[in-house]
């Protein structure tokens, strides 16, 4: 992750060179919670279309998973809170006030009602918030004990941090063209520019919140799951099992009207947009996927769609 060792936590000093192992390195026992996770994983999904081809009002699948990240960061944050360290606290709450009051202006960015109650930008705001901070905090938790993904900032590495930013932005910028070409294709749609200021602050929206949420925390917790006493060989399949989520979240209407047409659209964005993402944030930290992200927004909002 280019970090210098001060700022690398003790797992990561020690397992690294065996950090690119994986599923086919895993002893019986792991692979077979692997395999429980995945199916579990799977069974909300089946679950959540079923419902809503029975016409039962269900959440967003992005809400569910957000709802079950947000539990399992609280449980990790009930019995590991004093792994925290000073600045922690400042970070996370810093980052979900920064996402509560970009919520608050936002023009061009508009999320779906949560849980089909919350309609209002001051309650999406302070939802949102809330998320964020939980989120951060639980993912916090387990990068101190020795988590796949790291937070420059909550270590004060400010150059590690702003190089990872430098990363994903050149990382992203080709795919980002790439991103609003296929829109334009796919939907049929011109594209309408929109004011760049509004695009470059919301943006942060789905950015920060995304993969706070999904390659911060939820692919923490799910490393929490599968580690045992070789952790660095479960980073990359909880990873993946992340990044699948992240991505076929995406369709969960979709999943309902045409199943095949959302895996393969699902499969095509981990492929694209969710591998460069995935490895971002394992080998440069989360800053570097949220500046990656951020610029697939940048140019999505910019462009009108």
């Amino acid at each position: 992750m280019n970090e210098t060792s001060e700022h690398r936590l003790p797992s990561e000093l020690t397992s690294a060179p065996r950090a690119a192992r994986g599923w086919r390195d895993l002893p019986l026992p792991e692979t077979s919670r692997l395999w429980l996770l995945a199916v579990g994983l799977l069974a909300v999904f089946v679950a959540r279309t079923l419902l809503a081809v029975a016409e039962v009002g269900v959440p967003y699948t992005f809400q569910l998973f957000d709802a079950l990240t947000a539990l399992g960061a609280i449980v990790v944050l009930s019995g590991g809170n004093r792994l925290l360290r000073r600045g922690d606290v400042a970070v996370a709450l810093l980052l979900g006030l920064q996402i509560g009051a970009g919520m608050l202006v936002a023009t061009l960015y508009s999320p779906y009602p949560l849980f089909g109650v919350v309609r209002g930008a001051t309650g999406q705001a302070l939802a949102r918030g809330v998320l964020t901070a939980l989120a951060v905090l639980g993912g916090l938790v387990i990068m101190r004990q020795g988590g796949p993904v790291t937070l420059h900032l909550a270590h004060g590495a400010w150059r590690q941090a702003g190089v990872g930013i430098l990363v994903g932005l050149a990382v992203g910028l080709p795919l980002a063209a790439l991103n609003v070409l296929t829109l334009r294709l796919t939907s049929g749609q011109p594209i309408a520019w929109q004011p760049a200021d509004a695009a470059l602050l919301d943006a942060l929206q789905p950015a920060v919140v995304e993969e706070v949420v999904y390659r911060f925390a939820l692919w923490g917790l799910l490393w929490r799951l599968l580690r045992s006493s070789r952790p660095d060989r479960t980073a990359w399949p909880a990873g993946i099992l992340a990044t699948l989520v992240h991505n076929f979240a995406h369709f969960g209407d979709l999943f309902r009207q045409a199943p095949l047409t959302a895996l393969g659209m699902g499969a095509g964005l981990a492929l694209i947009w969710g591998v460069p993402a995935l490895i971002l944030a394992r080998r440069r930290g989360l800053e570097a996927a949220i500046a990656f992200h951020w610029v697939q927004d940048v140019a999505r909002f910019g462009a009108g769609f």
